[in-house]
């Protein structure tokens, strides 16, 4: 058994539930959890759908593989969304559709990129920037992601999709699923939706901060 093998099994079960419930495709995303000296990640090129608890990676803090396979080419950004939110203990990045197409509009707010029609997207994201474009595995993702994690539990990759936090990975999880809800709103919507006025907004935020 490894250092935690109960935290690896929850990221195989997450993903599976995410990946049979279409939030993730083919080998698309990937998710990590942060436990005392170790980060568990999904390894490179793996399907949510098919992971295994023999085959996660296991890193040191530095991101040094201590275990399983190689992993995420996007485990740079993993670490900088820890560095900048030192209560997090898991990164989820998914292409999930709605959320996705929001991060490839040609109009776009970088610093906030969806109008908020619900209360508990209000409660849950306190604004959603958007990490200019850049490709895959791209070292300079990293300090964009950091940037953006130190105002936000959730954000977009530009035409990439979204990456969120949590205390947990339940947590973490469940505001990915808020977000490509409200994102699939606004679609819905088509710009004939009522959003919350700046006051009722500041209200929620009151109420349940």
């Amino acid at each position: 058994m490894r250092y935690n093998e109960n935290l690896i099994v929850e990221i195989v079960e997450t993903a599976r539930s995410l990946y049979q419930r279409g939030y993730s495709f083919g080998t698309a995303g990937n998710i990590s959890v942060r436990a005392s000296d170790r980060i568990y990640i999904t390894p490179t090129n793996s399907c949510f759908g098919a992971l295994t608890v023999e085959t996660m990676s296991e890193l040191d803090l530095n991101g040094n593989r201590l275990s399983g396979n190689v992993p995420s080419k996007e485990t740079h950004f993993h670490l900088s969304a820890y560095r900048a939110r030192p209560e997090a203990s898991a990164v989820v990045h998914l292409h999930s559709t709605y959320a996705t197409a929001v991060s490839c509009l040609r109009e776009l707010d970088m610093e906030d990129a969806l109008p908020i029609f619900t209360p508990y997207f209000a409660m849950r994201i306190p604004k959603l920037p958007v990490v200019p474009y850049l490709p895959p595995g791209d070292p300079m993702l990293a300090p964009e992601v950091e940037r953006c994690a130190a105002v936000s539990p959730a954000m977009l990759l530009r035409n990439h999709g979204p990456i969120t936090t949590g205390k947990t990975l339940i947590e973490a999880a469940a505001l990915s699923e808020e977000l490509e809800e409200q994102s699939k709103l606004y679609f819905l919507l088509n710009g004939a939706g009522q959003q919350l006025t700046i006051d009722e907004v500041a209200e929620l935020r009151r109420r349940f901060r």
